[in-house]
């Protein structure tokens, strides 16, 4: 159950790494910045914003990172190609962690990723995303090519077929495309679409990892905060303020324990909570590849190492 036949796909984006065997590596945790509502966004048009505020978040995660062994890549979150711009410069004098660009439509995206290509930037960006619903794959893959673009997402979907079956015939047609990019990296978004269906994507994530060996993984936020919108924050009375909470960090827990190699985890508030419950997650499915296989993963920063030195000593006989 824990361990692939297929090779599983290792990459690195800057200075982190995904993939792997399950338990192998610590998952990627990719949160995001500036998106709807962030506190730190104090005019989109006039392109300000808190960079104290923003400066904190981002030295908070990379505490958490260090911490639990689980490496990070922020999402940063814009309308446009000159806001996103903007939030490139102030993060990357900020910090040296590697950053993905959060845009929907095709030409504000592609206008962020000329910037960062002008920077020399692009060993550090994760380009997300390229799309099932995209208006011409292999036009985006061409333009992203010829930028320089080394590590990309990929949305898998199939509405005709919204089960496991569907988003891996769905990469089958991506990979067409994709291939032809020569990108060092592609990592598989299975397609959050409300929280039920993260349990769909669980089982794609194996679907992919079993015939490609590609790291996959899922927005888990995307499931979490439709819940919140929609339920709890009409229903406080009911749930209590800390009910969203509990249900979120179980959610990208739950995520990350069923093949997930990496995780969109929503706006950088819940980093408090997410961290611990996906170390803890992760910690479980390396005892039970342990268990499976009788071997502990070698890499000394999976939050099993981090987190428990103890047990770890104990399964290895040295206590």
């Amino acid at each position: 159950m824990f361990v692939f036949d297929t090779e599983q796909k290792v990459f690195t984006i800057g200075n982190v790494r995904v993939g792997g065997q399950p338990g192998e590596n610590p998952p990627l945790i990719i949160p995001s910045l500036f998106q709807k509502g962030d506190p730190c966004v104090e005019s989109r048009r006039e392109r300000t914003f808190n960079r104290q505020m923003a400066g904190d978040q981002i030295k908070r995660l990379e505490e958490l990172s260090q911490l639990t062994g689980m490496p990070a890549i922020v999402a940063m979150v814009a309308n446009s190609g000159d806001e996103m711009k903007n939030y490139i410069d102030f993060y990357v004098g900020t910090t040296d962690l590697p950053f993905a660009i959060d845009m929907w439509n095709l030409e504000p995206r592609i206008e962020a990723t000329k910037y960062v290509a002008s920077q020399g930037l692009q060993d550090r960006l994760l380009y997300n995303s390229v799309t099932v619903w995209s208006p011409d794959v292999p036009a985006e893959v061409e333009q992203i090519k010829a930028l320089g673009v080394k590590h990309v997402v990929t949305v898998v979907m199939d509405m005709a077929d919204q089960l496991p079956s569907g988003r891996l015939s769905s990469l089958d047609t991506m990979m067409q495309s994709l291939e032809k990019g020569d990108f060092q990296t592609i990592i598989v978004d299975t397609s959050v679409m409300n929280l039920p269906s993260t349990g769909i994507c669980a089982l794609s994530n194996r679907l992919v990892k079993e015939k490609y060996g590609l790291p996959a993984g899922a927005a888990s936020a995307n499931g979490t905060y439709m819940w919140q919108k929609a339920v709890w924050k009409n229903n406080l009375d009911t749930w209590g303020e800390k009910a969203f909470i509990g249900l979120d960090a179980g959610t990208h827990a739950a995520t990350v324990a069923l093949w997930g190699d990496f995780i969109f985890s929503g706006p950088m508030w819940g980093n408090d909570h997410v961290f611990p419950a996906v170390a803890a997650a992760h910690a479980m499915v390396s005892t039970m590849r342990y268990a499976e296989t009788g071997q502990l993963t070698g890499n000394e920063s999976t939050p099993v190492y981090k987190l428990f030195p103890d047990f770890v000593k104990t399964l290895k006989g040295e206590a």
